[in-house]
């Protein structure tokens, strides 16, 4: 478990800063963590609390092991958890986080640079939406107002804060303006913009940065078993993000049948403009790729898009940022980078995104493939 700040990737002028506020004892009582989960939003909360709980015991003594050991199995006492739910067909009613935590703890353990979309498959709600209700609030003025049960900070960690509905975030907004003596509020957001602005302004803002490539590929090298050579590969393609760092590494052996699936449907692309018969063969190709299964859909899809963005690379002549190696030896990036351009790079990706976020969403494979064949045999005829 990421509960220790040397233990996290990369972020080290933010470990410093979070460091220095608790070794001087200047915490602020409401903090706005803003960033992306990939690049350790909850970790950095985490090590935080740990830093926060633990910080008036001896680190040679029992009791900062045990407090430590209690943050890292997210059952510290005085460590305080919410974050978005629904019903599930054990809570059919008025559902809190508390109702979850077993799950939560799961979770947060096996991904805790997980995304919110991994939380909803995890917790078997992936088909709606989740939310932090007023319920939630009005728990934790009950139980803020308790003493700690340590006698010393308590922390409360809000994921993905931007969750909140409108009577919560207000009902929050008392908590922070009159808050329980010696409480650290952390607010978790990928959505800056969503969070009410009055509780915008009580906050202490820290922008949480994408992950450098560097430090990306260190962390895959150090928690994976992968090569120096293939970490800096899929770091250059997860741009930052090491939750997806992780799937792409887990998927790797997909490369090989990614580039035939993708040939096949380029080529068919190119084709199909004046020739209503190859349209045929694009229908069969989103046959064949809506029989596969849901993070296989997901990660073709992210393959498409950083091949796609290599070759738009390579058309302009960036050969330092280009590092594709094909497969297939009658496919060359070199042929392909003519047609990728500024008129429609945009398009493209902007396509691919939609889809993903269909497919993420239980969006129907079949349709959802076939209007992107169509799309992509207009956009790839785009003049530069």
């Amino acid at each position: 478990m990421f509960v220790d700040f040397s233990q996290i990737i990369g972020l080290r002028h933010l470990k410093n800063h979070l460091t220095t506020t608790v070794a001087e004892g200047r915490i602020p009582h409401a903090q706005l963590f803003s960033g992306s989960s990939g690049s350790g939003l909850l970790p950095l909360a985490l090590a935080y609390a740990n830093s926060i709980l633990c910080s008036s015991l001896n680190p040679a003594d029992k009791a900062f092991e045990r407090c430590a050991r209690q943050v890292g199995a997210l059952s510290h006492p005085d460590l305080h958890f919410v974050f978005p739910v629904n019903t599930t067909a054990e809570v059919k009613k008025t559902p809190r986080s508390n109702d979850f935590i077993s799950a939560w703890r799961s979770f947060v353990s096996q991904t805790p640079y997980g995304s919110l979309f991994s939380w909803y498959q995890h917790l078997g709600i992936d088909k709606k939406q989740g939310s932090i209700s007023v319920a939630e609030a009005e728990q934790m003025a009950k139980t803020l107002y308790l003493k700690s049960y340590e006698g010393g900070f308590k922390v409360v960690i809000i994921w993905m804060a931007e969750k909140m509905t409108t009577e919560c975030a207000n009902k929050m907004l008392k908590l922070l303006e009159e808050p329980p003596a010696q409480t650290v509020f952390l607010l978790l957001t990928e959505h800056e913009d969503q969070i009410l602005r009055t509780i915008y302004s009580r906050c202490q803002k820290l922008n949480i940065p994408l992950l450098s490539e560097h430090d990306l590929s260190q962390g895959l090298m150090a928690h994976h078993n992968c090569t120096t050579s293939e970490a800096l590969r899929i770091s250059k393609i997860a741009h930052g993000d090491y939750f997806k760092a992780r799937q792409l590494l887990a998927n790797k052996e997909e490369d090989v049948p990614f580039e035939a699936w993708f040939l096949a449907w380029a080529r068919g692309a190119f084709k199909a403009k004046g020739n209503k018969k190859v349209i045929q063969d694009l229908l069969a190709w989103s046959d064949q790729m809506s029989g596969l299964g849901r993070e296989t859909q997901k990660s073709f899809l992210l393959y498409c898009s950083e091949l796609l963005r290599q070759a738009f690379l390579a058309h302009y002549g960036v050969k330092e940022l280009v590092y594709y190696q094909e497969h297939d030896e009658g496919f060359s990036l070199d042929r392909l980078a003519p047609f990728i351009h500024q008129n429609n790079i945009h398009a493209i990706q902007s396509a691919l995104e939609t889809a993903h976020y269909h497919i993420e969403r239980n969006g129907n494979p079949k349709l959802i493939f076939t209007d992107l064949a169509v799309q992509m045999t207009r956009l790839l005829h785009k003049k530069p």
